[in-house]
């Protein structure tokens, strides 16, 4: 099972986010919203970890083949239609390299297949329980 903890404290909006090895990021409100634009938000901490599992899922596989993979890029967007009740991610893979089309198609088949994007795919259950006070 994956984890990862936060806390925040007084300092409106910013979030300490730490990984069981130790790893530490911040998270925080753009400052429309009140925050002081510290670190990532959390609309954009979710579509980065789907262009940090897409980028790794295209470098193994590009690796585990020997094509001549030199660099992915990724751009994302995240948009929420109300009326509808749906968000839409927008992912644009821009692939360097000495590729044919074969293995820019494929590559592609494998983007759809990262572990992000199979969990942001599917149905998602969240459960939530409130601790006592320690």
């Amino acid at each position: 099972m994956d984890k990862v903890s936060s806390s925040i404290k007084t300092d409106l909006y910013k979030i300490e986010i730490q990984s069981p090895s130790g790893n530490l990021l911040i998270a925080d409100e753009p400052m429309d919203k009140g925050g002081k634009d510290l670190g990532f938000s959390p609309k954009e901490l979710l579509i980065a970890a789907l262009a940090a599992c897409t980028s790794a899922t295209l470098r193994m596989y590009a690796d585990r083949k020997q094509w001549d993979l030199q660099e992915v890029k990724i751009d994302l967007d995240l948009d929420r239609n109300d009326s509808e009740n749906k968000t839409y991610i927008n992912r644009k893979i821009r692939l360097i390299g000495n590729l044919d089309e074969e293995q820019r198609a494929r590559l592609l088949d494998i983007a759809n297949k990262c572990p992000i994007h199979k969990i942001l795919s599917n149905p998602i259950g969240i459960h939530t329980e409130l601790l006592p006070l320690s």
